[in-house]
């Protein structure tokens, strides 16, 4: 049944009332440096069921935790030495590990599709933070939109695609980091799952080894691995210096007659802050059967996840 979606205030009392949500097993969106998340309460199947049906989401693709702290994140898994070390330079931060499941940790078998691991997070924003504080539990959040389409950097993403769907969102203004957090396996080697919001560089760096990367899109384990994933509805063509006729061209850097840029200056951050909010405005643009066409980005940085989402976006759809 379609329910009304509350737009709550970044106050206390708005806090306080998603908090008294999540509690009763609703979900509640809210922000987070990189998008903002879908939240449910992770120990409760009701909720984790919830959230799968109000994205559309199939229950074979794992859900993010969402804790306040290491401590916190030890309730719910084995947290071996490299993650300790990784949690020790990156959280609170756009940083996902996926660890062993611990025995008994009280979580819904949906969060983890059924998998002996769990992927966690502390996320550095301060509302985020606020409102793990404030329910006092571990939150499973994916982005907070249908799922495989563009992911939300605003409440209003947020609105767009899920009102009715959902109790209510928390408005905490614009993502600063604009593209989802980094996914680091480490049941067994370290190996990048998920290109994000952490370099990959500053990862090795930390390990002082160069990471494996791995993945099956047919069997994910960790979210953010389907081929087809952050989707416009109009088709995407990727590396494109010399649009076409009709496209609606996004720039990087110096691009002469572009429509809408990532960056002007070439700024992987900024490229980074505003690549979903480009996607959404360039596929009003488009239109319906439009095309849009990026120029290309360099594979270096923050670029490898705005690429990753980009191959994502332009791949064949289900």
């Amino acid at each position: 049944m379609p329910q009304h979606t509350r737009l709550l205030p970044a106050t206390p009392e708005g806090l306080t009332d998603a908090a008294a949500l999540l509690a009763a097993g609703e979900l509640v969106a809210f922000p987070t440096e990189t998008v903002y998340g879908l939240g449910g309460d992770a120990r409760s199947d009701i909720a984790c069921a919830r959230i799968f049906a109000a994205k559309g989401r199939p229950q074979f693709n794992p859900l993010i935790v969402h804790v306040p702290d290491l401590a916190a994140a030890r309730v719910f898994a084995e947290v071996g030495d490299e993650a300790e070390r990784l949690a020790a330079a990156f959280w609170p931060g756009p940083l996902t590990l996926v660890l062993p499941l611990r025995m008994g940790s009280g979580l819904s078998p949906l969060v983890t599709a059924g998998l002996g691991t769990v992927a966690v997070r502390v996320p550095a924003h301060p509302l985020a933070q606020a409102l793990l504080r404030v329910f006092g539990g571990p939150l499973a959040a994916p982005s907070a939109n249908p799922s495989g389409k563009v992911s939300p950097t605003r409440a209003a993403h947020v609105m767009a695609g899920l009102a009715g769907r959902i109790a209510a969102v928390v408005d905490g203004g614009d993502c600063a980091v604009g593209v989802e957090s980094t996914i680091l396996g480490l049941a067994g080697e370290p190996v990048l799952l998920r290109p994000g919001g952490l370099p990959v560089e500053a990862l090795e760096a930390c390990l002082g080894m160069a990471l494996a990367t791995g993945g099956d899109a047919a069997k994910p384990s960790a979210p953010g691995q389907l081929a087809s994933h952050y989707a416009p509805g109009a088709a995407l063509r990727l590396g494109v210096t010399e649009p076409e006729a009709g496209e609606v061209w996004i720039g990087f850097g110096p691009c002469a007659g572009a429509t809408l840029t990532l960056s002007e200056t070439g700024d992987l951050v900024e490229a980074a802050a505003t690549l979903f909010h480009l996607l959404r405005e360039a596929d009003a643009l488009a239109g319906p059967g439009g095309c849009i066409a990026v120029a290309p980005v360099p594979e270096r940085g923050l670029g490898r996840a705005i690429n990753d989402r980009l191959r994502r976006a332009a791949a064949p759809r289900p």
